[in-house]
């Protein structure tokens, strides 16, 4: 049997009321009677029974993170921080994986597990504002990625445009004028890829540089093999790039791959640049320049933003640093990056 608060309080010599209060911080006691109650809870190794309260408060303490891929890195570390936000919390997290399918992702929003969660947190690739506006689940949902923006509930998300602007920028004030772009899209529903080439093409627009098609094929998927392949594509052109913006960090990878095999240096032959900062990157051969969004943040502020829905039922969310949306506004909430420049350009 475990140790219940009516252990703690017999050895405390105190009601089970205060021991209570001791535990859940929300009565104030005082501190010769706090600290008797604490000492109790140490000697007794007094573990709280959060299923039994999350009940009482008709909690299941679990929530959900769908995402499109586990295994790649971003979202795998994304994830850790999303479990580490839940923890604190009390929270287990059931972690979905959509392959980016419209019929998974319709899945999640039809609410499949909805007797299993409490919230959902999920970042959709196919599924768009009007699929989401559609949904009948009730289950509180909070938005990630550049899908939707806008829509029916929460989102947090980097500015991806202005993101990918300042790494082509960082890459012109190096002295290069033909740059290249891997990753682009031909798929409407690609709003990661649509955003990061406008943001390149904005740049050279700046510059008074042509925005070339053949220097920005398009690639299938964003995995190292793509990111090689359509560097081998790029390198047979007549003239080809000075320098490369490569839309995620396994694409720059495979890039990297290939320009080292084909006998050049980086980055004084072709420099490389990539996004995400996952930590491959960090311990590449040439080291990658990377954009490294606020992974903490953004996973942090999701499952508050999902909290506050949770306990308010839709009503009273909290803007980053916790503050209330008076008016239970739907928030976009832009999160920070960084542009971490290494040895891959030069750094």
């Amino acid at each position: 049997m475990g140790v219940g608060l009516k252990d703690v309080a017999a050895r405390a010599g105190v009601s089970v009321k205060t021991v209570s209060n001791v535990v859940s911080g929300t009565t104030y006691v005082s501190p010769p009677t706090r600290e008797k109650v604490e000492r109790a809870l140490a000697e007794l190794d007094y573990r709280p029974n959060l299923s039994a309260r999350n009940l009482r408060r008709g909690r299941i303490g679990v929530i959900a993170l769908a995402l499109p891929e586990l295994d790649a890195p971003y979202f795998a570390e994304l994830s850790r921080f999303v479990i580490d936000a839940a923890a604190e919390r009390g929270w287990t997290v059931l972690i979905d994986q959509t392959d980016g399918r419209a019929d998974r992702e319709r899945q999640v929003l039809q609410g499949i597990r909805e007797q299993l969660i409490d919230g959902l947190v999920f970042s959709p690739i196919t599924v768009g504002r009007e699929e989401l506006a559609q949904r009948t689940d009730r289950t509180p949902m909070v938005l990630l990625g550049e899908r939707v923006q806008d829509g029916p509930t929460h989102h947090v998300a980097i500015d991806n445009l202005r993101a990918a602007r300042e790494v082509t920028e960082h890459l012109m004030s190096l002295g290069h004028t033909r740059i290249a772009a891997i990753g682009a899209q031909r798929h409407p529903s690609a709003n990661t890829a649509h955003l990061r080439l406008a943001g390149y093409r904005q740049a050279l627009r700046a510059a008074g540089l042509p925005c070339e098609g053949e220097l920005t094929p398009p690639t299938a998927f964003y995995h190292r093999s793509d990111g090689a392949e359509v560097m081998r594509h790029l390198l047979a052109l007549p003239e080809p790039p000075q320098a490369v913006f490569c839309f995620n960090d396994l694409l720059a990878l495979g890039a990297l791959r290939t320009a080292l095999t084909s006998g050049l240096r980086v980055p004084q032959d072709v420099a490389i640049a990539g996004f995400d900062d996952i930590e491959d990157g960090r311990y590449s051969t040439p080291s990658l320049t990377t954009v490294s969004p606020d992974k903490a943040y953004i996973a942090r502020v999701a499952v508050e933003l999902l909290e506050s829905l949770i306990e308010g039922g839709g009503r009273g969310a909290r803007r980053a640093g916790g503050h209330r949306d008076a008016d239970d506004a739907v928030l976009e909430v832009e999160a920070d990056y960084r542009l971490i420049v290494r040895e891959s350009t030069g750094g």
